[in-house]
């Protein structure tokens, strides 16, 4: 467009300082329009009417070689960096570690007909967002909003990637990358080994192991303490050899058995 009314820096400005306020919805910039406080404060020549609003930026999301998705996430991270603003780790004995969280939260959009609106994996009908958070703080470095159906590990294993480096706009400390069992993957593995200065925990998914195996494990290799009669727990480590990889994995586990039933959760 050229020579538009209103610059593209006014338009991003704009819709800014409404998601600063809690405010999406594009009609929300109408009664800041006539507002001098919003326009001043954000140094915005003009505000934008809702329809410019939603036509400029919907233009700028088909815009094949802008990804401003990209731009966004790296500017985020950059800024957080450039506050200063404290990311707090874990410590553990003299080592102290970065959490980097990631995981999928599904919306509840029931009852809309918005594009890409499925049936999510906790059964109600939205969509099916993966985000990764840094430190105690939970400072969000990545996010892709994806339809509700959409398997957690879709694309895991990049969006793990692009968090870590995203991560490390932020800090160079050693990081701590978290995970639950629905993104326990070789591929997922692959990227954690591959990064230096990273560690990390993914629980691990029993949908294809007996809780009957893992029981027999836990009592030849852990160690057992009996929290009451019938009722034993057993804490320990095993090593196994993985094609691909140049040193053995580890899993850790907490098995508790109950007159030969248990549940337990085991960690790679």
């Amino acid at each position: 467009m050229e020579n538009p009314i209103h610059s593209h820096g006014d338009v991003m400005t704009s819709y800014l300082g409404l998601l600063c306020q809690g405010k999406s919805d594009f009609d929300h910039i109408e009664p800041f329009r006539k507002d001098p406080v919003f326009q001043t404060c954000l140094g915005v020549r003009k505000v934008p009417s809702s329809p410019t609003l939603r036509q400029r930026l919907d233009a700028a999301a088909q815009t094949m070689n802008a990804n401003w998705n990209e731009i966004l996430l790296q500017e985020s991270a950059d800024l957080i960096r450039n506050v200063k603003a404290p990311v707090t780790g874990l410590t553990a004995g003299e080592h102290t570690v970065i959490p980097l969280d990631i995981d999928v939260s599904p919306f509840d959009n029931s009852g809309t007909k918005k594009e890409g609106v499925s049936l999510t994996y906790k059964g109600t009908f939205g969509y099916a967002p993966i985000f990764a958070y840094l430190g105690q703080e939970g400072y969000s470095v990545n996010v892709q909003l994806r339809e509700g159906s959409t398997h957690s590990q879709k694309d895991g294993a990049d969006f793990l990637r692009e968090s870590i480096q995203y991560a490390r706009r932020i800090t160079k400390e050693r990081l701590l990358v978290r995970m639950d069992s629905a993104h326990d993957s070789l591929e997922n593995l692959q990227v954690c080994h591959a990064e230096p200065e990273v560690d990390y925990i993914i629980k691990v998914n029993l949908r294809n192991t007996s809780k009957e195996s893992w029981l027999r494990i836990a009592e030849d290799k852990g160690m057992a303490c009996e929290q009451r009669p019938g009722k034993t727990e057993y804490m320990g480590v095993i090593a196994f050899p993985e094609k691909g990889f140049d040193q053995a994995l580890r899993q850790v586990f907490q098995v508790i058995g109950v007159s030969k039933i248990f549940v337990g959760d085991i960690q790679e």
